[in-house]
C-alpha cells in the first residue's frame, strides 16, 4: 500500500527526472527517397505522409527536418532506368551520388547515411547480381560491384554506408575498398540482423523494388532463428562493422536485447514500412490513441536497447517531443 500511494504522489517533473528510458530527436535517422526531375514530391498510397521527391524537394526537406531537431538521413536511390547490375548506382553521376553530393552542399551539416543494395537499381528486385542457373544472387560477384558503389558514395560525400543487402562477407569487402581509397575513418552501419519479413510490403512500393521473381530469404534470415540472428551481427562486428542493426524490429525486440547484451557497439532498429503504415491505419480509423502509441512504441526500441532508430515516423515524434 505504501508503495503504491509513493507513486500517486509523483508529479509530471519527478516522474521524468526518474524515467528509466528516454526518447529524443537525437536517436533518429529518417529515409528519404530520392527520384530523378524536378519539382516532384509523390505521395506512396500505402505509406501516408512518406514520398518520392527530386533532389530540389529533398533539399526543401532537409530545411523541414532541420526546424524539427532531426539532422540525420538515409538516403534511397530510385533510378529512371534499371538493369541486371545496377549500373546506376555503380555511376558518379547517378541519382544516389547526385543526391548526396547535392544535400551536402546545401546542408553541411546534414549527417546523411547512404543505403547500399542494388534491390532499388535493377530491373529483377534482387539485391545483387543474378546466378541464372541458380536464380538466386551470386553472392561473390555482387560483393565486388558493392565496393565500387561504396567508393562512389564515399566520393560523393556520405557521412555512413549502410548496406542492407545481407551478402555473406559484405561489412569486410567494404571495410577493403574504403581503407583502399583512403576512407578509413568512414564508418559503416550494417545490417547485420535482417530477417526475411513480411513487414516490408509498403517499402517495395516506395522504392519500386519489388522482386520479378522468388524472394530474398535466401539471403535474408528466417525469422525462426534468434542465435543465428545473434551469430550474424556478431560476425559483423569481427568484420568491422561500427555500428549494429535488427530489421524490422517490431516482432524482434527480444533479439535486439540479446545483441546488444553481446557486443559493445552501438544498435541501429529500423522501424519499417509495414510497421509505419499499420499504425497509420489504426490512428486513421481511431482505433488507436495514435500519438501515444507511436511514442510507446519509440520507447520500446530505446528500452530493448537501440542506441539509433531509422523511422518513419522520426517527423511526428520530432512534433511531440516539441509539445
Amino acid at each position: 500500500m505504501f508503495q503504491r500511494f509513493r507513486r500517486t504522489r509523483l508529479n509530471t517533473h519527478l516522474r521524468s527526472l526518474v524515467r528509466e528510458t528516454n526518447v529524443s530527436v537525437n536517436d533518429f535517422i529518417y529515409p528519404l527517397f530520392v527520384r530523378s526531375g524536378e519539382g516532384i514530391k509523390t505521395e506512396v498510397t500505402s505509406m501516408p505522409g512518406v514520398f518520392q521527391m527530386s533532389i530540389d524537394e529533398i533539399l526543401k526537406e532537409c530545411d523541414e527536418l532541420k526546424k524539427l531537431g532531426l539532422y540525420s538521413i538515409i538516403l534511397f536511390g530510385i533510378p529512371d532506368v534499371k538493369d541486371s547490375i545496377g549500373s546506376d548506382s555503380l555511376c558518379e553521376h547517378g541519382i544516389i551520388a547526385s543526391a548526396i553530393r547535392a544535400v551536402k552542399e546545401k546542408h553541411p551539416d546534414m549527417f546523411v547515411v547512404t543505403d547500399l543494395c542494388f534491390c532499388e537499381y535493377t530491373d529483377h528486385g534482387h539485391c545483387g547480381i543474378i546466378d541464372e542457373e541458380k536464380e538466386t544472387v551470386n553472392n561473390d560477384a555482387t560483393l565486388e560491384i558493392s565496393g565500387q558503389q561504396a567508393i562512389i558514395h564515399a566520393k560523393a560525400g556520405a557521412d555512413m554506408i549502410a548496406p542492407s543487402g545481407m551478402m555473406d562477407g559484405i561489412i569486410e569487402t567494404l571495410r577493403d575498398a574504403l581503407d583502399g581509397a583512403g576512407y578509413e575513418n568512414l564508418p559503416i552501419m550494417a545490417y547485420s540482423t535482417k530477417f526475411a519479413s513480411g513487414y516490408y510490403g509498403p517499402f517495395r512500393d516506395v522504392a519500386e523494388s519489388t522482386p520479378s521473381f522468388g524472394d530474398r530469404a535466401s539471403y535474408q534470415m528466417d525469422p525462426a532463428n534468434r542465435r543465428e540472428a545473434i551469430s550474424e551481427s556478431i560476425s559483423d562486428e569481427l568484420q568491422g562493422a561500427d555500428i549494429l542493426m535488427v530489421k524490422p524490429v517490431l516482432a524482434y525486440l527480444d533479439v535486439v536485447r540479446e545483441i546488444k547484451d553481446n557486443t559493445s557497439l552501438p544498435m541501429a532498429v529500423y522501424n519499417v514500412s509495414g510497421e509505419y503504415a499499420m499504425l497509420k491505419l489504426a490512428g486513421k480509423h481511431d482505433l488507436i490513441d495514435y500519438d501515444r502509441v507511436v511514442m510507446e512504441t519509440m520507447v520500446s526500441f530505446k528500452r530493448a536497447g537501440a542506441d539509433i532508430i531509422i523511422s518513419y515516423h522520426a517527423k511526428e515524434v520530432a512534433k511531440m517531443l516539441q509539445k
